[in-house]
Formats: structure tokens, C-alpha cells, sequence
């Protein structure tokens, strides 16, 4: 991975927090392949909505320690108890839904024939149109719609299209670096 310049030009959402920058500079838009990486980026954007995603950045070594290391099998496994558990746990976005969501998730996660991450990567768009500000990316796509209904016919939850498109940007499906940022071109 290249180091980003001296003062480089960055998107204008990266730029609020020291967290934003080093989450944009070192992985945004960069590939993330394999199952339980993907199934992390995939609850963790299911946790984000409708909440700040610097608050996610900053639980996200909670989450990692309360979900297992977002091993599919061991989330899988997890029984209602493990939700209380949960629910107690301070570390993360303690939400019943978005919890049992994750643990739904991952038993559908092992269903998926060929893997989740090769459900998800067929919706890679590599020529997706550079945008050139902030007003130009999309909320959503036709891929991020398609991805969310093939998901949720998986039996995935709290997947629609905006939580798909915003997976897609973070694991590297489109690249929405914006054209001058120093990053459009390391992914």
C-alpha cells in the first residue's frame, strides 16, 4: 500500500477526524476478499446506518472482540444468550436488531454457495465513472440494488440498496475516490 503524499488532496469526508484520514488513506475503496473480512465490513456497515461512521471506526476493535474476530462460524453459533451478552456490551452499537441482524447474517453467510465474498464481489463495477465531487456519488446504484436483493434473498438483513453501495465503496467494488484525490489511483 503507498503512503499518501506530504499534503494530499483527500475526499472531503476524510478529512474531519484523524480516524477519517487513516480509514481513508490506508483502506477505503481498497479490495477486501474472503469470507469473514467481508462479512465484517458487511455488519459493520449494517450497524452504521443511520448512525455516524466515525462511531463505528472508533467501536470497531469492540465489535471485533465481541463478534469473534467476525468469524462466520462462531457468529453463526451464537445463541440468545450471546445477544444479551451483547446488548450489555459497551464496547459497540448496542442495538437488538442490528445484533440478531449480525447473528442472522452469518448463518445465512454459511449458506451461500461459493462463499460470501464471491456473492458479493460479482457486483464489482471497475468502470464505475470517476467522480469529480461529493455531489457525484451516488447513494445507491443499480449493482448496490441488485447486491441488496440477491443478499436479502439469502436471507440477510439490514442490507438495502444504500448499506450495499456503501460496502461496495469500502471493500473496493466501485472506487469513489474523487478524481483529484491522491487515492483515486492506489486502489
Amino acid at each position: 500500500m503507498t503512503a499518501s503524499p506530504a499534503d494530499p488532496v483527500r475526499c472531503g469526508w476524510a478529512t474531519s477526524a484523524p480516524d477519517y484520514i487513516a480509514y481513508h488513506d490506508q483502506e477505503w475503496g481498497r479490495p477486501v476478499r474472503g469470507d469473514d473480512k467481508v462479512f465484517e465490513r458487511v455488519t459493520l456497515e449494517a450497524f452504521q446506518s443511520g448512525l455516524s461512521w466515525l462511531l463505528i471506526l472508533r467501536k470497531r476493535e469492540g465489535f471485533r472482540e465481541a463478534f469473534a474476530g467476525f468469524s462466520i462460524p462462531r457468529v453463526a453459533a451464537f445463541t440468545e444468550s450471546d445477544v444479551e451478552r451483547l446488548l450489555g456490551d459497551a464496547r459497540i452499537v448496542r442495538n437488538r436488531a442490528k445484533i440478531e441482524a449480525a447473528v442472522a447474517n452469518a448463518r445465512a453467510a454459511l449458506d451461500v454457495p461459493g462463499g460470501l465474498s464471491d456473492l458479493v464481489w460479482r457486483y464489482a463495477d471497475p468502470d464505475s465513472p470517476a467522480p469529480k465531487t461529493a455531489a457525484d456519488v451516488p447513494a445507491q446504484t443499480p449493482g448496490s440494488k441488485a447486491l441488496a436483493k440477491e443478499l436479502r434473498a439469502h436471507g440477510f438483513r439490514f442490507v438495502g440498496p444504500t448499506t450495499a453501495y456503501a460496502l461496495m465503496q469500502a471493500i473496493g467494488l466501485v472506487n469513489d475516490h474523487l478524481t483529484d484525490c491522491w487515492a483515486r489511483d492506489q486502489t
